[in-house]
């Protein structure tokens, strides 16, 4: 048995590696985003170990956000770790990580974007990321304190499109000590990024959060925000296929207004009416980055309380009104 083998973090990033990776065929290639961090780097080896077992391809990808000096360095020199963890192809992809949203969001797009461009231009079966346990509570909190619904405090999947997550369910501090035994043998160590540091981004603010409930709330807390994000997807899945199923029933499209009864939207449950009311300005053409809460809110008043208010203006150029007791959304 190796060294790297009797290590139980290892074993555990290998296994849950090789989960997420079962039903991968022969020969396909999967795509491993990777920051030169511990959490992406123990992916990159637990992913290539799984690889090589099961012949598929395993290629890495460093994205440079060009956010401080040397950048390129470190991006190459994550690279060449990707390659000695095992990766059979490494390469570094520059973007522009400006844009609408604060720093954050627009490195957040543009790393996404960049990592599908390498996913098609590969037809790979899968992007592999590297979250854990504590990133998916951290993004429960964020959202907590942004005045989420279910859907978004659902936070993320361990799989989801061609996403996948597979240390979702593993503490950080596993998947560093994996990381640590994995590197050790090559006479590297992961980068610390110094961004991880810095209290100016809200994500570092919640990380120091996070790492001090565990004190202050007891053991499993962070385990806690995670199992709550589980029951709140099942929640969400459940009343999405409601409105799903409510919307294919009571809303039609006709004369270029997508329309229904109010009286029957207004005996559905709030949670079921107001999602049927965004899948019918989503149909009448509002984005559905740029359409928020306030605007179903407006909507779901013309249902639910009738006063005789005017029309209610959506983004894309949508606009809703109350006519003869139906709810009318057309673009304008």
């Amino acid at each position: 048995m190796s060294r790297q083998a009797s290590v139980p973090a290892v074993v555990s990033v290998r296994t849950a590696a090789a989960q997420a990776l079962d039903d991968v065929p022969r020969g396909a290639v999967v795509v491993v985003a990777c920051s030169g961090g511990p959490d992406s780097l123990a992916l990159v080896g637990a992913s290539a170990w799984v690889a090589h077992r099961s012949g598929i391809d395993l290629h890495a990808v460093v994205i440079d956000h060009a956010l401080q000096p040397g950048s390129a360095v470190i991006a190459a020199d994550a690279a060449d770790a990707a390659r000695a963890l095992g990766a059979k192809d490494a390469r570094v992809m520059a973007v522009d990580a400006s844009g609408p949203g604060g720093p954050e969001a627009a490195a957040r797009r543009a790393r996404y974007a960049a990592l599908e461009q390498a996913a098609v231009g590969a037809s790979a079966a899968a992007i592999l990321l590297g979250h854990t346990r504590e990133d998916q509570a951290e993004t429960v909190l964020l959202r907590l304190a942004r005045g989420s619904g279910a859907r978004s405090l659902a936070a993320m999947r361990a799989v989801s499109g061609p996403y996948r997550r597979p240390f979702l369910h593993l503490p950080r501090a596993e998947v560093r000590a994996a990381a640590d035994a994995m590197l050790a043998p090559l006479g590297r160590q992961a980068w610390a990024d110094p961004h991880n540091e810095d209290p100016a981004y809200a994500r570092v603010r919640v990380r120091a959060l996070v790492d001090g409930l565990e004190g202050a709330l007891g053991p499993g807390a962070v385990l806690g925000l995670a199992r709550t994000a589980d029951l709140l997807r099942d929640d969400a899945d459940a009343l999405d296929a409601l409105a799903t199923s409510a919307m294919a029933e009571l809303v039609v499209s006709e004369g270029g207004s997508i329309n229904t009864s109010c009286d029957a939207l207004a005996a559905l449950p709030r949670a079921v009416r107001t999602r049927v009311l965004r899948l019918m300005a989503l149909r009448a053409g509002a984005p559905a980055d740029d359409l928020g809460i306030g605007h179903v809110g407006s909507l779901e008043a013309l249902v639910s309380d009738w006063r005789g208010q005017g029309e209610v203006r959506l983004p894309g150029r949508v606009v809703g009104t109350r006519r003869y007791g139906r709810l009318c959304l057309v673009r304008s």
